[in-house]
């Protein structure tokens, strides 16, 4: 039996300036994931472009791409992705070694204070709660600073509270002029986003926002 055709993404359009919070929000199977993953960098879409200071990522060599994904952009998961085996410390280091800097561990121990995670800092993942783990991706987010912040439905496996607490560090990340994509199910980030756009099926469309 022959497959139908499926298109997890459908001539779809977006843009996000500096300094702005954008919300994709979508049921699950809407294409959230992979639109995300077509714009930082990590899954070359069919057709289009994704451009990002004017460059066409995937017009670059995979070398250049990695190198420019891995100085510019900073990625949460809702699934964090710590190597349960390391700290908090060397978690948040380790990818830093992909790159041409190297950070010292008082780099992580700073980002690591800001974010409340002080007193963890030499406990493995399986020490933490699902709200410390979390804060601990967003360290490892923003290690090198990056321009932009992706973040694939961050608040997924969280409580109200540490929801609130992870929030509250994207929106400062985009009060220093950092610009944030989200993609997410919910609404909770509604009242701090610049625009909202809503995904169904692989297609877009842009929610007005009120007139303040």
């Amino acid at each position: 039996m022959k497959h139908a055709e499926v298109k997890a993404l459908d001539n779809v359009s977006f843009s996000a300036l500096e300094g702005e919070f954008v919300v994709i929000r979508g049921p699950s199977g809407s294409g959230k994931t992979t639109l995300l993953f077509c714009v930082g960098g990590m899954l070359n879409p069919t057709e289009g472009k994704v451009l990002a200071d004017g460059q066409d990522i995937y017009a670059m060599s995979r070398q250049n791409r990695a190198r420019f994904r891995g100085e510019r952009i900073g990625f949460v998961f809702q699934m964090f992705y710590l190597v349960p085996y390391l700290n908090l410390i060397d978690n948040v280091l380790l990818p830093s070694g992909m790159g041409s800097e190297h950070y010292k561990r008082e780099d992580v121990e700073k980002i690591l204070a800001t974010l409340n995670l002080k007193e963890r800092m030499y406990h493995r993942p399986f020490e933490l709660s699902a709200g410390e783990k979390q804060r601990t991706a967003m360290a490892r987010a923003l290690l090198k600073n990056p321009r932009i912040i992706l973040a694939d439905e961050p608040t997924g496996n969280l409580d109200p509270e540490n929801s609130e607490e992870l929030i509250r560090h994207l929106v400062m990340f985009r009060l220093r002029g950092g610009t944030v994509v989200v993609v997410t199910h919910g609404n909770e980030f509604d009242q701090h986003a610049d625009h909202i756009y809503h995904l169904n099926k692989g297609q877009i469309s842009k929610k007005k926002m009120p007139l303040v």
